[in-house]
């Protein structure tokens, strides 16, 4: 039996199960990976409303990542909702002292999709950031939020200086479902859409980032990673007409 690759997801708690660390764990485990998950929130939500967050102690959070390296081999992380980025830069020099090649994939969760603020950024330190993470996976709405000064083009061409970014399309203003991978070695690479009955899901941009991360942990090269993690996207958003897709790789 092949034995499956360990991905550590480091994310809210959604009651729904739609997003955050049990719908990345979801994706994990249809994808043929196994989720392990260390909690930052406690939100209360359904997939129409988000009335409070209730954040993790950053002592809670480490002691989760300690334990769980001490068990795993895990060599890819992803990571969604956190406090704020001086915790974040707490939480990945932590992953990088119990595992220093670990490659991390990190969802700038700003906004809720019901409209609820997580944080704001903080220039000098998500700077910081940048250099220890593999992969950047904002929203065209999260990534004109993270360096507010600069034009969308400047803010694409200072991250990509310093990691990969995979920029979603799912709020493009003229495009809608074109995603976009700047690497850092200078290429860029749009990817498609390819189907068209797909739906509004909550959670949907979890589900790509942590589909990704997967295909990532199977060893596929970055961009056939985010290539596959797209179509499986696609696939989930097209599941049903509801908020809440479902998970299938077939």
């Amino acid at each position: 039996m092949k034995k499956r690759p360990n991905i550590l997801t480091i994310a809210g708690f959604d009651p729904t199960n739609g997003a955050g660390l049990t719908a990345d764990i979801k994706t994990f485990e249809t994808l043929k990976c196994y989720g392990l998950s260390a909690c930052t929130a406690n939100t209360v939500q359904n997939d129409f409303e988000f009335k409070a967050c209730h954040w993790m102690t950053i002592e809670v959070i480490l002691d989760q990542i300690e334990v769980i390296f001490k068990r795993f081999q895990i060599n890819y992380v992803k990571i969604g909702i956190v406090e704020s980025w001086d915790t974040l830069s707490v939480i990945i020099d932590k992953l990088l002292e119990v595992n220093s090649k670990v490659k991390i994939v990190l969802d700038p969760v700003l906004t809720s999709s019901s409209s609820f603020k997580f944080h704001v950024s903080n220039n000098e330190v998500f700077d910081e950031i940048l250099n220890k993470t593999y992969l950047l996976t904002p929203n065209y709405n999260e990534i004109q939020q993270l360096y507010p000064e600069k034009n969308i083009e400047e803010t694409i061409k200072y991250i990509n200086s310093k990691t990969n970014l995979f920029l979603k399309g799912g709020h493009h203003p003229n495009e809608l479902g074109k995603d976009v991978l700047f690497t850092l070695k200078g290429k860029q690479f749009s990817l498609n859409p390819k189907l068209s009955n797909c739906s509004e899901k909550h959670g949907s941009g979890c589900v790509l980032s942590s589909a990704i991360t997967s295909y990532l942990a199977l060893g596929f090269p970055l961009l056939k990673a985010c290539y596959k993690g797209k179509r499986y996207t696609e696939k989930f958003l097209s599941s049903n007409k509801s908020l809440l897709g479902f998970h299938s790789k077939k």
